[in-house]
């Protein structure tokens, strides 16, 4: 594709081929209008345009759809074009990326220089979206939060939102309950409920959603989803990378904003909510909520015993040295930002009263995992000449959401061999590559093609927002009541020893500290 004059590449699109039943993932959706506020803004080039790439190469988007950029920046079409071409070579899976389907997705990008907080280039849109089509339009606010209203409120003085029109708004939604509120507020004033679609992209990702079918779809495990039988919870999202660039960002939010308020608190629902009457938007989504209204609070006083923050130092990720916190660009020399947290959460409910959720995520952390820990309790008598109930390994659900997707049961099973009855413990593996032996898309694929069919099941509503950062600020208001400052780790380890010590007043383990056999 480099090789290949970009000109030539825009000018004369061919057809794209037909998808064939091993390619096609679902019914094509509507024909769309995409305009992505922030179009040359990284997470565009990463995840926006890549994703929109491959629903488009694999069939799922009508040709007469068009996906507008829209950004302060001056370029030409033409030029924004060749941005989006180095995008796609540069974050797509190598051999992914086809020269017919590329040409046909590059002739439907338009380009349009927009203040989105003055007066100019509003009109441009909005001839560029009024011109003959009766398209959806979709209005993606990849930009600073605090400018969702503002921009809400020209797209309403320009006229160019009309009946199939939506707005997506990326996290985070506010800095705490009150900013939440305020956005919520003033993007609700142009836009109806149903129209606004707050993403979390954790929530697309095919591991996540195949929760509900583990839980929903197998009659194994319902009658054992309770505090009766699990004795406690682990929910970890480890990454090895530090800010990437988002320092001025990131220094302003910390782990607790940036992670815990939406990506865990979102497992968290999923994990522990009932069943809901059917697959519907509101049921899903009513359950949820419940889940979050039944969080114990962390009131200021218990935030010491049942909470950790931490920030990494200098160290080594993979053998290769990387910098500590404070000496990334533009992070302030005295910041006292988490890059860590650890908590202990309780669901007082009828399911699982008395019964633990440990959640944890950092940067610069030994592994890059996301996973579930169910774990159960232990047998109460052990039949086993020779075992004790303790010696028998207590099983263990561990559901992978990345890398290497997919369910592991840890259980007790014999030994095989004469000379009497040994027991060890072995691991059932469910992986999802090869099960189904197909790719697996990216979390955004799924979420912007769900926007256009205006299906919101998978995005939060706006009393999930709420509710989450309710259960958010007391944790924030102890740690600076007490000064809480940030404990230090070392990059490449899985956080300060305080995290470790959390779990061990309980006398349980993070699941990374168990031998595979446990």
């Amino acid at each position: 594709m480099a090789d290949q004059a970009l000109p030539d590449l825009i000018t004369t699109p061919s057809p794209v081929p037909p998808a064939t039943a091993e390619t096609k993932r679902g019914p094509t959706v509507p024909p769309f209008d995409y305009v992505i506020f922030g179009g040359t803004g990284d997470l565009t080039f990463r995840k926006l345009l890549p994703s929109l790439y491959s629903t488009f190469r694999d069939g799922l988007v009508e040709p007469s759809s068009r996906i507008i950029g829209a950004s302060r920046a001056a370029m030409s079409t033409e030029t924004y074009r060749a941005r989006v071409l180095e995008a796609l070579e540069r974050h797509l899976p190598a051999g992914t990326l086809e020269e017919d389907s590329c040409r046909a997705f590059l002739a439907q990008i338009e380009y349009v220089e927009l203040d989105a907080l003055g007066g100019s280039g509003w009109n441009t849109l909005a001839a560029l979206l009024d011109s003959g089509n009766d398209n959806v339009r979709v209005f993606y606010l990849a930009t600073s939060p605090d400018i969702f209203g503002p921009i809400c409120r020209q797209l309403q003085n320009a006229g160019i939102i009309n009946g199939k029109s939506r707005v997506v708004l990326e996290k985070p939604i506010g800095h705490d309950l009150g900013t939440a509120r305020q956005i919520n507020h003033d993007v609700g004033q142009v836009f109806q409920e149903p129209a606004i679609f707050r993403i979390d992209h954790y929530l697309g990702k095919e591991s996540v959603q195949n929760l509900l079918a583990l839980r929903f779809a197998n009659s194994l495990f319902d009658p054992l989803w309770n505090s009766r039988y699990v004795e406690h919870i682990q929910i970890t999202v480890a990454e090895t990378v530090g800010v990437e660039g988002r320092g001025g960002y990131y220094d302003r939010s910390g782990a607790l904003r940036d992670m815990v308020q939406n990506h865990l608190l979102q497992v968290l629902c999923l994990v522990a909510m009932e069943p809901p009457s059917h697959l519907a938007t509101e049921s899903v989504r009513d359950e949820k909520l419940k889940i979050l209204q039944a969080l114990a609070p962390i009131t200021r006083d218990e935030v010491v015993q049942r909470t950790v923050r931490g920030q990494y130092r200098g160290g080594a990720i993979d053998g290769k040295a990387v910098p500590g916190y404070l000496d990334e660009p533009g992070i302030s020399e005295d910041s006292q930002t988490e890059t860590f947290v650890s908590l202990k959460a309780e669901v007082h409910n009828w399911r699982w009263a008395g019964m633990p959720f440990y959640l944890r995520t950092g940067k610069r952390l030994a592994t890059k995992t996301s996973e579930i820990v169910v774990q159960f309790r232990p047998v109460p008598h052990s039949i086993f000449p020779g075992y004790s109930s303790s010696d028998l390994i207590p099983n263990k659900l561990v559901l992978r959401v990345q890398p290497n997707e997919g369910v592991h049961l840890h259980m007790m099973a014999k030994e095989p061999g004469p000379g009497g009855l040994r027991l060890r413990g072995a691991v059932l593996n469910l992986s999802f590559s090869d099960t189904f032996k197909q790719r697996f898309p990216d979390a955004y694929e799924r979420l912007l093609l769900d926007v256009v069919r205006g299906n919101p099941t998978l995005f939060m509503r706006r009393d999930e927002v709420e509710a989450a950062w309710r259960w958010i600020e007391p944790i924030l208001e102890g740690w600076r009541e007490f000064d809480l400052r940030p404990k230090p780790y070392v990059a490449g380890t899985w956080g300060p020893s305080a995290s470790v010590a959390m779990i061990e007043r309980d006398f349980r383990s993070w699941h990374d500290e168990v031998s595979p056999e446990g």
